[in-house]
């Protein structure tokens, strides 16, 4: 029997006043690096970078479940109130894992929805992190769909949503990566991928604060990739102009879920970041 390096463990924050039992899967050693997954699915995206074992020997990964997602559950009370994920809510997540974790300006790394919350924070609480990895992320993407389909009583909700995001992975995924991802978008909870959207298609508010962003302090580098249908290479490069310094690459052959549909072709790209953050903070 062997079992992968990867161990996971529960802590428990304080968010806007609630107590949040959030489950956090960490491998490696040397710098930190804390992973944000997308909306509506959790940790198990970062599975394949926390079994690296060649970023490990450098980098001590941090990947956790938000609340209501994966195994963080929901706080007390929820049945009787709407999940909807906020900007600051959000933010506050974050930073409560970070202090829990006592993590000394990690990288911070996340993708879409983990990756416009990245670049809030590169905006607001930069002196936290040394440096962010903003995966499939831009200023702002109206909804070009209605949300309320991931929340009715005549649909599946997981279901929809992975119907919703299969057309945003790449031809080029392996066959069974592209279901493991899938798998996990349908095994959200009720109302969590349309709380998590309401978030991502209605908060506009970091388009006014991409040029706050200090990159001399905190690098920024964003990654995107080629077959990403709802954060296209061309609004990762206009969100990457609107920050001064900031750098961009678009990865071939990915789409937008890299780390989890194709972790073969995501692994170059994201050692690369990984390289210059370290690079550009001294880390």
């Amino acid at each position: 029997m062997s079992f992968e390096p990867i161990i996971g463990r529960y802590l428990t924050v304080m968010v806007q006043g609630r107590r949040q039992r959030i489950y956090v899967e960490t491998a490696g050693q040397g710098v930190p690096v804390l992973c944000l997954h997308t909306a509506g699915a959790d940790t198990r995206q970062w599975r394949h970078i926390l079994n690296d074992a060649g970023l490990t020997a450098a980098y001590q990964f941090f990947a956790f479940d938000m609340p209501w997602h994966g195994k963080s559950l929901p706080p007390e009370g929820f049945e009787a109130e709407e999940y909807l994920l906020t900007t600051d809510a959000y933010m506050e997540t974050v930073l409560a894992v970070v202090r829990a974790l006592g993590l000394d300006r990690p990288i911070l790394a996340g993708c879409s929805m983990g990756g416009r919350i990245a670049l809030q924070l590169a905006a607001r609480h930069p002196q936290t992190f040394s440096g962010f990895i903003a995966i499939e992320a831009s200023d702002f993407q109206a909804a070009w769909y209605d949300i309320d389909w991931f929340h009715r009583p005549d649909a599946h909700g997981g279901e929809m949503g992975a119907a919703l995001v299969s057309a945003n992975i790449s031809p080029h995924a392996p066959k069974a990566e592209r279901w493991n991802t899938l798998w996990m978008f349908m095994q959200s909870g009720p109302g969590v991928f349309r709380g998590d959207l309401s978030f991502y298609t209605k908060d506009d508010s970091l388009i006014a604060r991409l040029g706050q962003i200090d990159t001399a302090k905190t690098p920024v580098h964003l990654l995107v990739g080629a077959y990403d249908l709802t954060c296209t290479p061309e609004d990762a490069r206009r969100t990457a102009a609107a920050i001064p310094g900031a750098t961009c690459t678009v990865m071939d052959d990915l789409g937008h879920f890299p780390m989890s549909e194709h972790p073969a072709g995501f692994r170059p790209f994201f050692a690369d970041a990984l390289a210059r953050m370290k690079e550009a903070s001294h880390v």
